[in-house]
């Protein structure tokens, strides 16, 4: 008996285990298909060593700790049996560790598991953020005894989050650099949470980025010079790691759980609806987190077990009927669906004014507002979706009185105010620089004054512009996150407008030189325009005659 498990169990909210005596076999060498040999772990109860179905997991982060106890001890006691690897190049797996690429190394290890004399016929995928790309990576080509998935927190390509609306997201990709290079050298989480706390913030200003890697860790790391080198959208590089294209081939039943705070939300809301646009079996959890918050780690494990027991043992006594199911903030409530987004909604344009006013009504004569963005101040990201849990909502009026940021507010709501769906701005804006960011934010303000964000995004913007004006002005369209919110009666919608959010996104110096080599810093002087033939506008997501 594992008194880690019995607490683990009981705090995560699953089932009374079948068994208590669970068994590991260590440090199984599985050959991949160049010779290189990776190295797993297999959790399974001690009277039955083979026949029961697998679960797999394939991760960067180890075989032991969080994943060895979460997975492969909490499952084993539940009826499974557990394969955790670790990917190429990672806790004494062969090989050099290469990001994203993990299509054949996980079809040779689903191949490798067929010919286990333990092996009972089908196995099923699980695992959040990395994990899941992992399993995405097999998916389309795995066979027919993958019965089922269940990824969180995750999506199957990483690109369009390692360069959020074509910007770096340098926290986020710093951060994971750090942590991966640090987790096996002696003390390494200790070390990578004091490095977090006070040598990263210090960092981040740091140009060029190309030397960003080796301060953080002490050398450079070969994968995030690559990522810095391969910034262009199409690359052959991202390609070569992008599972997207064939997410809808999968035919594997797939349970999603995701947050509306995470990082790589609008990716997974994405391959969600290739599922079901292809008629595949899909389940959708979406929930009040950030990517590493307890509660979806509570609610991803719970979902996992339930999914798995219902599609490799028969069991549907855990699984719920919606085949969605969201968290409303504002409302603080779930709610059950049959799609996402749910059917009826409509984009409903809330215009920008001329008097910091958000409004139904547009513009019925010419106005428009300039703000200074200057890439040696650069302005702050402030909560939103980030690779910790400081995803957190937060109080945005210190961000909001910069002078580099302009907010628009509605008046007071006589009535409660939902939004559900995707939400996106569609801006006209001149700069006087070729190269700027656009970042949009929607908070909802309470009477007290408080302007807590509910979601945002940046654009990157620069040649060529398709429809550019002769006066220099430009339409741009910033796909924020999408949102499921209750703005309520004496509330106030109020949209934020700047030109960075940095370090969660690399500020633009406004030079277009190279990202990995830029130094020179320039300014820039922004306006955005509200007029009848130029209206900017939150497009906001709604149901009914609101």
């Amino acid at each position: 008996m594992s008194l880690a498990s019995e607490i683990a169990g009981r705090l995560l909210g699953l089932p009374e285990p079948a068994t208590r005596d669970v068994t590991v076999e260590r440090d199984l060498a599985v050959p991949m298909s160049d010779g290189v040999v990776l190295l797993a772990d297999r959790h399974h109860p001690r009277d039955r060593g083979q026949g029961l179905p697998t679960v797999l997991l394939r991760s960067p982060y180890g075989r032991r700790r969080a994943y060895g106890l979460l997975y492969g001890r909490l499952f084993a006691e539940r009826g499974f049996q557990v394969v955790v690897q670790s990917v190429r190049g990672t806790f004494s797996s062969g090989g050099r560790f290469d990001p994203f690429d993990e299509r054949g190394d996980g079809l040779a290890t689903a191949e490798w598991l067929r010919r286990q004399p333990w092996y009972g016929g089908s196995f099923a995928t699980a695992g959040p953020s990395y994990l899941g790309l992992a399993q995405w990576a097999l998916a389309a080509d795995a066979g027919p005894d993958l019965r089922a998935m269940a990824p969180s927190v995750t999506a199957s390509e990483f690109r369009s989050h390692v360069y959020g609306g074509e910007a770096f997201s340098l926290e986020s990709a710093i951060g994971w650099t750090q942590t991966i290079e640090l987790q096996e050298r002696p003390l390494g989480p200790l070390r990578h949470l004091l490095a977090l706390r006070r040598k990263l913030p210090a960092l981040m200003d740091h140009l060029p980025l190309r030397d960003l890697d080796a301060l953080a860790v002490g050398e450079h790391v070969g994968f995030f010079q690559e990522w810095l080198e391969h910034d262009r959208l199409g690359d052959p590089y991202w390609e070569r790691r992008d599972s997207s294209a064939a997410v809808g081939d999968a035919a594997a039943p797939v349970s999603i759980v995701t947050g509306w705070h995470d990082i790589f939300l609008p990716w997974t809301l994405r391959d969600h609806r290739r599922l079901v646009v292809a008629g595949r079996e899909a389940q959708l959890t979406i929930g009040p987190w950030g990517h590493l918050a307890p509660g979806l780690l509570r609610e991803s494990l719970q979902q996992t077990l339930a999914w798995i027991r219902a599609h490799l043992l028969g069991d549907r006594r855990l699984l719920r009927e919606a085949p969605v199911r969201f968290f409303v903030s504002g409302a603080e409530e779930w709610r059950a669906a049959a799609e996402w987004p749910p059917a009826g909604w409509r984009p409903e344009r809330w215009h920008l004014r001329a008097d910091g006013g958000l409004a139904r009504e547009a513009p019925v004569e010419a106005g428009a507002d300039a703000y200074r963005y200057d890439p040696a101040d650069p302005t702050p990201s402030l909560a939103g979706p980030s690779l910790t849990d400081l995803s957190r909502p937060k109080d945005n009026r210190p961000l909001e009185a910069r002078a580099d940021v302009l907010t628009y507010t509605t008046a007071v709501l006589g009535e409660d105010l939902e939004a559900i769906g995707p939400v996106s701005a569609e801006l006209w804006l001149r700069s006087t620089l070729e190269h700027f960011d656009v970042f949009v934010r929607l908070c909802d303000v309470d009477p007290s004054g408080r302007s807590v964000n509910v979601c945002d995004a940046l654009r990157r913007v620069g040649p060529p512009w398709p429809d550019l004006e002769a006066d220099g002005a430009l339409r741009v369209t910033v796909d924020l996150w999408p949102a499921a919110h209750r703005f309520a009666r004496g509330h106030r919608l109020r949209v934020l407008v700047a030109s960075g959010a940095h370090p969660r996104y690399a500020r633009n110096p406004g030079t277009g030189e190279p990202l990995a080599t830029a130094t020179t810093l320039r300014a820039a002087e922004q306006t955005v325009l509200h007029a009848p033939d130029r209206p900017s506008a939150l497009l906001l997501p709604t149901v009914g005659d609101s």
